[in-house]
């Protein structure tokens, strides 16, 4: 997911951009609003896919980011995270009636803005299939196809018959190629349900598709953290 981070401080960029590449982000850092309403704009580069989500810094030496959130909002859709050291009521309220999808105040869990990052990404990916019912509705990463509506899967037009449980662990990394889901991430959004008692469960059920799609390189365990998937090459 290509991610915009709006944040004047170089030090505190570079720190939290390493932070996001390691979890399959491609970062781009705009130091200040012009820099930032540039960068949305769908003209810009039309070659690239669209934000999935900004990152916006409040405290801009050109712009007030209020200013800036609201402008992002007449130009695109893209979810805006809000990252300040605003703490008060007052002020979330502001930001979130500008647009604002989330609001996270300094200083923050790297943890929990990662998750936040994926729950805001994902309600705007929710809405975009709602608004679309003319499109597809399948995910393709090179010999694999996963049918959402109808819950299937095929390699290579082949089809994998797979558990309810196992469709709904593929689909949620797929959804996000590259991206890292931590084990409590997945846990909780496939078995609703805590971590504690359920990561073996999780352990076999990754093992499972490895085997079943008989391409055991698809889904990467990330040591210490959880799974990501891994596009074959030419997707």
């Amino acid at each position: 997911m290509r991610l915009l981070l709006v944040e004047d401080d170089n030090h505190v960029a570079a720190a939290l951009s390493a932070v996001l590449a390691k979890h399959g982000f491609e970062v781009v850092h705009a130091r200040n609003g012009e820099e930032a309403l540039k960068a949305v704009l769908p003209a810009t580069h039309p070659e690239k896919p669209p934000f999935g989500v900004v990152l916006l810094d409040l405290g801009l030496p050109d712009q007030d980011g209020y200013q800036v959130c609201g402008k992002i909002r007449k130009l695109t859709t893209t979810p805006v995270i809000m990252v300040t050291a605003r703490a008060d009521v007052r002020s979330r309220i502001h930001g979130l009636n500008l647009g604002a999808d989330d609001y996270v105040v300094k200083p923050y869990d790297t943890g929990e803005l990662l998750a936040r990052i994926h729950a805001v990404s994902r309600r705007n990916a929710g809405g975009d299939d709602a608004a679309g019912a003319a499109s597809e509705h399948a995910l393709r990463l090179g010999p694999v196809t996963i049918e959402l509506p109808t819950r299937r899967v095929s390699v290579d037009g082949a089809p994998v018959q797979l558990t309810r449980k196992e469709f709904d662990l593929l689909a949620l990394l797929a959804q996000r190629p590259g991206v890292v889901f931590r084990r409590e991430q997945i846990i909780s959004e496939v078995w609703r349900t805590s971590w504690e008692g359920t990561g073996r469960t999780l352990e076999v059920h990754v093992a499972s598709l490895r085997s079943k799609l008989k391409m055991p390189a698809l889904i990467e365990t990330v040591r210490g953290v959880g799974y990501r998937l891994v596009a074959p090459a030419g997707t």
